[in-house]
């Protein structure tokens, strides 16, 4: 993981330079027809043939846009069937300007699936006790609270906790109805959209108590 002075370092150097190009791909080269999938964040290992991957890190991750996923997104209202982000949202400062922004893109009966650490299911660990639930990751961690703290904020890396009634909160202010819950992650509510190369990338070594939550929601026909 890289110290969050090298990233910012980064994001100093090339952050106009993403915001112009996620600007000229949205005006020249986003497309507007068909059904058009979206995913955000693929990172080194998680790229999806037939789907258009966004990321910031055009040097090691595998992506075909190259922008800031903290400005808008790199697309025209109303052209996206599909929008997909596994572990993004809860590094962005404002997780409300960033629904808002999946709602826009979105065609009317267009889907999300959104994941990220599971604060619900972190808090329940917490207070019964079960230290073993916690990783060591990002740091070795002895105490509960400590481990609590490894996965809520990793080392600063998570600006948000994500918990069900939180996200229906942020959904809702965006324009989205009532989100659904995928329990277990690898299944979905859409399987005719969300195929079975985005389920491969969803594994979960406690399936009654997940560490990622994953909701699914769709913007509204009319």
């Amino acid at each position: 993981m890289l110290k969050r002075e090298y990233k910012r370092l980064f994001y100093t150097i090339c952050g106009l330079l993403m915001r112009i190009n996620g600007w000229r791909y949205r005006r020249f080269f986003a497309p507007t027809a068909g059904c058009i999938k979206v995913q955000l964040g693929p990172g080194k290992r998680n790229y999806l043939a037939g789907w258009i991957n966004v990321d910031a890190n055009m040097f090691t991750a595998k992506c075909d846009v190259w922008a800031d996923l903290r400005n808008p997104l790199p697309f025209r209202d109303g052209t996206v069937s599909a929008l997909y982000s596994h572990h993004v949202v809860e590094h962005l400062e404002d997780v409300y300007a960033h629904f808002r922004e999946v709602h826009r893109v979105l065609k009317p009966g267009g889907i999300f699936r959104i994941g990220g650490p599971n604060g619900d299911s972190a808090m329940k660990k917490f207070v019964e006790g079960d230290s073993a639930w916690f990783s060591d990751f990002p740091d070795s961690r002895k105490s509960l609270g400590g481990r609590l703290e490894n996965f809520i904020f990793c080392r600063g890396e998570h600006l948000t906790v994500l918990t069900y009634s939180f996200l229906q909160e942020v959904a809702s202010q965006a324009g989205f109805g009532e989100l659904k819950l995928c329990l277990p992650v690898t299944e979905t509510h859409f399987p005719e959209v969300i195929d079975a190369a985005v389920l491969a990338l969803e594994s979960e070594p406690t399936p009654d108590c997940p560490h990622t939550i994953l909701v699914e929601g769709q913007k509204a026909l009319a």
